[in-house]
């Protein structure tokens, strides 16, 4: 896309005048469909015991949970990981980018760019290697060096070029929301989405991260079948207005504003059925299955 098509595009503005985005349409797919138990997952950083990997899945297992989402690129070793995963029967369904907040897909300079390019032909092949579907991917951030429509085209452009490596490995790529000022709206996140138009493309659903503008609820109602995963977390808007904006996190599963129920039947409405990671502060296994704990309280709500 080039530049006044991504002005054009973005204002929705076409020869007939304004344009009015399908991201609310009705998703036939899962009309009909009956919502499966959500598949408990975290981040294996949250897990502070120095014990082994095998130890630390087979914990996993024994306290509740499905799976567990690794790094990638890592300093682990690959077989290691397997071993632990096949012995102990945990998931690992699938990886987070370790590169990208470092060397975003926006940055100005083509050698930053390429170095978070080649981070995600690793994370595809250590996912599909794991056994996994999916690789969180920050797009890119906007600041007062990177504009928003740079942001928009570089991405969008090293994420097409990513997409032989998805298709080759099976693995697809999921976009997260975070506090990158850079798609912060959800209409906005699935158009995003559809101008890539490939199925190896998806969102990444940080339920906590929107709550600091906006609601969970319209954002899973507009992306719909966009979702392939979800992150868990929590957010106080109390705490943003007293103490700070990053403090508004500090707040335990549950207990923040995040409203459950709702985003429950939001997520029933579309027919989401698979994986929920927590991507809250971790610890030891009294920590761990807390979290374990509190995550089937959010389910059950």
């Amino acid at each position: 896309m080039n530049r006044k098509k991504f002005i054009k595009t973005s204002l929705g503005i076409t020869g007939a005048g304004i344009m009015v985005p399908n991201a609310f349409a009705v998703n036939s797919d899962t009309l009909g469909r009956k919502q499966t138990p959500i598949k408990k997952s975290l981040k294996f950083g949250m897990l502070k015991e120095e014990i082994s990997i095998e130890e630390k899945f087979r914990m996993l297992k024994d306290l509740g949970f499905d799976g567990v989402e690794m790094d990638s690129p890592n300093e682990l070793n690959n077989a290691e990981i397997i071993a632990a995963r096949d012995k102990t029967g945990l998931e690992i369904p699938g990886v987070i980018n370790s590169v990208h907040w470092k060397s975003p897909m926006s940055h100005p300079d083509e050698k930053v760019r390429k170095e978070c390019f080649d981070s995600m032909v690793t994370a595809l092949r250590d996912c599909k290697e794991y056994g996994g579907t999916t690789v969180l991917l920050v797009p890119g951030v906007v600041n007062a060096d990177i504009s928003y429509e740079d942001a928009y085209l570089r991405s969008q452009q090293e994420i097409r070029k990513l997409l032989p490596y998805a298709e080759e490995t099976g693995v697809k790529i999921a976009i997260e929301n975070v506090w990158n000022n850079f798609l912060i709206s959800p209409l906005e996140a699935a158009r995003y989405l559809d101008e890539i138009n490939s199925p190896m493309v998806g969102w990444y659903f940080d339920v906590g991260n929107i709550i600091r503008y906006g609601w969970p609820e319209h954002w899973i109602s507009a992306l719909n079948r966009r979702i392939l995963k979800l992150d868990i977390k929590e957010y106080s808007r109390e705490k943003q207005r007293n103490e700070g904006v990053w403090k508004g996190f500090e707040v335990e599963l549950t207990e923040g504003d995040c409203n459950w129920p709702v985003v429950n039947q939001a997520l029933e409405k579309i027919g989401y059925s698979g994986w929920a990671s927590a991507e809250v502060p971790g610890g030891d296994r009294k920590r761990i299955e807390q979290i374990s704990r509190l995550m089937d309280k959010i389910f059950k709500s």
